[in-house]
């Protein structure tokens, strides 16, 4: 348990300290981007004096050299402030706050789908690695993992919205919509069918990949002669002893693939109108709102270290080895 728990420590104070360098990284990416929001504000009032430009520039703190506004930065961020939007007109933790659960809702979603479903299908074709079944899901894996996220959206859009229009094609309620929080709840699971499907499409196609070739490779071990040696049952010695051991490269393969899933996400929810965090980066992106930006990318970052960090945990409590080195 010591052991454990001193591996936990490290991994969090390695956690912070690259925590730290992306933060720096990020507010140095960003301002050597081309672009000035100075500008995009002027253009959005229609005009501004030099004048009026020189003011907003010191009420941004933009007229400061880089280095005292990253060191502005790193200390409001340490307090919890991430400053306040150019565009919006609002703290940026609230911005964030409000667009979170909507991306978070839609990941989640996609990343369960994705790895339950995928690994299902990778060990139903490992069972018959030659069968037609098995065959089937390859093709579909390989065309799921080359179809592009948009054109998969567009597509299913075309399908079920237009074509069989049985599922919404934008937003994440219906505008209006009056009733208790059962019915709020269940037409947010209408919307959400889409996008999350189409999200989930090219990491079924992963999982699927990763969980058969795992399992195929496991299948062979002697171990598992023994299992069906000693007549155990076909499901027992699949679903027992087989797919424990092969999960292991799934589990990785599901915190790599948080932060893609976040990044994925812009362009789902772009294609869908889906009002989560990928809808404010793109918007802010464009309007160079260095903040929101910062913000975002913070989040992220967080996000996807945090789901790392987990991951290693799971894998530990999975692997019977890595248990018993650790006494």
């Amino acid at each position: 348990m010591l052991n454990i728990a001193s591996a936990v420590l490290k991994r969090l104070a390695f956690s912070v300290v690259l925590i730290v360098m992306v933060i720096v990284l990020n507010f140095l990416l960003i301002h050597l981007a081309p672009g000035d929001p100075v500008d995009i504000l002027a253009a959005e009032m229609g005009g501004a004096t030099p004048e009026l430009q020189a003011r907003l520039r010191e009420l941004y703190g933009l007229d400061l050299p880089v280095h005292e506004q990253l060191l502005r930065y790193i200390v409001r961020v340490l307090h919890g402030d991430l400053g306040v939007s150019f565009f919006n007109n609002a703290p940026v933790t609230e911005l964030i706050l409000r667009h979170l659960w909507p991306t978070m809702l839609l990941v989640l979603t996609a990343l369960f789908f994705s790895s339950v479903t995928g690994t299902l299908l990778g060990v139903f074709a490992s069972v018959s690695p030659r069968g037609i079944g098995s065959a089937i899901i390859t093709v579909l894996s390989l065309v799921g993992y080359a179809a592009p996220v948009f054109w998969t959206g567009i597509m299913m859009i075309i399908l079920f919205a237009w074509l069989i229009p049985v599922f919404p094609a934008q937003g994440m309620m219906t505008f209006g919509l009056d009733g208790g929080l059962m019915v709020q709840s269940l037409d947010i699971a209408h919307h959400l069918v889409l996008p999350a499907f189409t999200l989930s499409t090219i990491y079924i196609a992963q999982y699927s990949r990763i969980s058969r070739a795992s399992m195929l490779e496991v299948l062979g071990s002697d171990y598992i002669r023994t299992a069906r040696a000693k007549g155990m049952p076909k499901q027992t010695v699949i679903f027992k002893h087989a797919l424990r051991n092969a999960i292991l490269p799934v589990i990785t393969l599901a915190g790599m693939q948080f932060g893609n899933l976040i990044s994925g996400a812009v362009l789902v929810e772009t294609v869908f109108s889906w009002p989560g965090l990928g809808t404010l980066a793109y918007d802010s992106i464009l309007a160079r709102d260095y903040p929101t930006v910062l913000g975002l990318l913070l989040i992220s970052s967080i996000v996807v270290i945090t789901a790392n960090f987990l991951t290693d945990l799971c894998y530990r409590l999975a692997d019977p080895r890595i248990k018993k080195s650790q006494g």
